[in-house]
């Protein structure tokens, strides 16, 4: 193995120039650099790019199955330690089986446990992140000890312990997820350790040759049915946390009705199986469209429908979500009533498995929050939902619309929120949008609407009924910049379980942070999840209402 490794220069803290201990079935891309006492357990990956460098803080520990991807830096400072799984004391200590990724920061005094999942850009610092925790993208995590077994959303800053203690508990998929990365790079490792082997790779090298021959490349002929690295990506991840593949097709006709037909069934599990099934379909489809779609076998429901190709034959350009009716084209059909970002909140509603019902009340029920339900939507598919919360609106134009996410098994609301306003208009948020009127006044609406920072009559309705059902209120705050990045921050915590103390403390943080958009969070103490994030304030506030 041929890897760029030092040992540690004599500085005035240590002079002992330790070497890196480097376990015979690791993997060391010769474009890393490994400084000082740096140990690496067995079957460990190290990607090209990184740097870890024990020259200040020492030692290192990286362990079994662990990989620690490309532009990753590892550093400690020459004062603190953690303890490690072994009793001794580190500068940093990751475990087995994790993943540090991309770009990620990991400084000591830092200690990432067992199974763990470090995303891209994310960074660790004088801190613990417990065991078997799946911590995602541009994350920061700073002076706090990450409870075992939490899922820490992209863009989150986590920087005291109360903000860890109520971070939402990792889900099966994100296990998954974390194992799927882990198998993918020792398998990458033993590639890459075959590779440097002659009598491993040559038989390899004469099996692609022959390959190549047989098949003759260069003809173009089924060039337009390969799929894109973003759809491979997409079959994996879905094969990773246990899904079936299937498939639709429909020709232009078909597709304006949203009438789709089933393809043949993939039963493969195998990835490569399953890609070559699809290029295959797609390939018999030429000149229709294509969709791939995401099966949980369990709960027998689709958890993803996505259109890989159009009619001109071309795969997608990327495989994202979409809508399973007519407002999958290019644009936005004009006579829809949702908005995307209301198309959006159902579907994430129904990927989590909740039903959808609708409310209305005209002003006066509004005033005393009675509202009346709608027609039941009976419906899971997404296309059925969206028509019925259509109806739904058309029929009580000119009052309030409000879309209701039940949990069938809990029998219990998820979400609350309102989609439509007296004036017949479509929210154009799936939120209860804010900073609006004064809740301590009973003066009229179009006065207190002028208000940025209070609070609107339903918002207050809002946190009533959180509280109502023993969650937690919680909010945060963002700048344009932040906004973008999704890079929200924490306003300060809020422990009264007192609706005017609730609400007084909400009216402080929007005052605090005018100018910036402010969300409210409701949160459930026992499952130590969110319940709710929506959005009360906007930069522009009143100017939007």
């Amino acid at each position: 193995m041929v890897a760029s490794s030092l040992a540690a220069p004599p500085t005035p803290w240590s002079r002992d120039l330790a070497e890196p201990k480097i376990h015979e079935t690791a993997f060391v891309h010769s474009f890393s650099q490994i400084i000082g006492d740096v140990r690496i357990g067995p079957n460990v990956l190290i990607a090209p790019g990184t740097s870890i460098r024990a020259d200040e803080g020492t030692p290192f520990y990286i362990g079994e199955n662990t990989n620690v991807q490309d532009g990753v830096v590892i550093h400690g400072l020459e004062e603190g330690r953690v303890i490690g799984d072994d009793q001794q004391r580190y500068s940093v200590w990751i475990g087995k089986n994790t993943s540090i990724a991309h770009m990620a920061l990991i400084h000591g005094p830092a200690y990432v446990g067992d199974d763990c999942f470090i995303g891209f850009r994310s960074t660790v610092f004088n801190a613990r992140v417990g065991k078997g925790c799946i911590v995602m993208m541009h994350v920061l995590i700073q002076d706090v000890e990450i409870p075992p077994g939490k899922y820490v959303p992209s863009g989150a800053i986590i920087t005291n312990q109360q903000q860890a203690d109520r971070l939402p508990d990792v889900q099966e998929a994100d296990l998954k997820f974390s194992r799927h990365v882990v198998g993918i790079n020792d398998a990458l490792r033993a590639g890459y350790r075959c590779f440097q082997d002659v009598a491993c790779i040559a038989p390899l090298r004469d099996e692609l040759s022959n390959k190549n021959s047989a098949n003759g490349y260069g003809n173009s002929a089924t060039s337009n049915a390969s799929l894109n690295t973003s759809i491979r990506e997409q079959v994996r991840q879905l094969l990773a946390q246990g899904y079936r593949i299937g498939t639709e097709y429909a020709d232009e006709r078909r597709f304006q009705t949203s009438s789709w037909k089933s393809g043949a069934s993939i039963q493969a599990k195998q990835e490569s199986e399953a890609i070559a099934a699809l290029e295959a379909f797609l390939a018999e489809h030429q000149g229709e469209y294509v969709r791939l779609i995401g099966i949980d076998p369990k709960a027998k429901r689709r958890v993803l429908e996505t259109i890989i190709q159009r009619p001109d034959g071309k795969v997608v350009e990327s495989a994202s979500k979409v809508a399973t009716s007519s407002s999958t084209t290019s644009s936005s059909p004009s006579g829809t009533r949702l908005s995307s970002d209301v198309v959006e909140q159902v579907r994430q509603l129904l990927a989590q498995g909740y039903r959808i019902g609708t409310e209305h009340a005209d002003e006066r029920r509004f005033q005393t929050s009675s509202w009346k339900s709608c027609a039941p939507i009976d419906a899971k598919q997404e296309d059925q939902v969206l028509a019925a919360l259509e109806a739904c609106l058309a029929e009580h134009e000119g009052e309030y619309v409000r879309l209701i996410g039940i949990d069938p098994k809990a029998k219990r609301r998820v979400l609350e929120t309102i989609i439509q306003r007296p004036n017949g208009k479509v929210i154009a948020t799936p939120s209860s949008k804010a900073s609006s009127s004064a809740s301590t006044s009973s003066s009229s609406a179009s006065t207190s609407n002028s208000d940025v920072q209070g609070l609107s009559k339903e918002v207050v309705e809002q946190v009533r009924q959180l509280l109502e059902r023993g969650y937690r209120i919680g909010t945060e705050h963002a700048d344009e910049r932040r906004f973008q990045t999704s890079s929200w921050k924490s306003c300060t915590p809020i422990d009264s379980k007192v609706e005017s103390e609730v609400l007084a403390a909400l009216k402080a943080c929007l005052q605090e942070h005018a100018g910036e958009y402010v969300r409210l969070i409701g949160i459930d103490p026992k499952a130590k999840r969110r319940v709710l994030e929506t959005i009360i304030q906007r930069p522009t506030a009143a100017a939007r209402r």
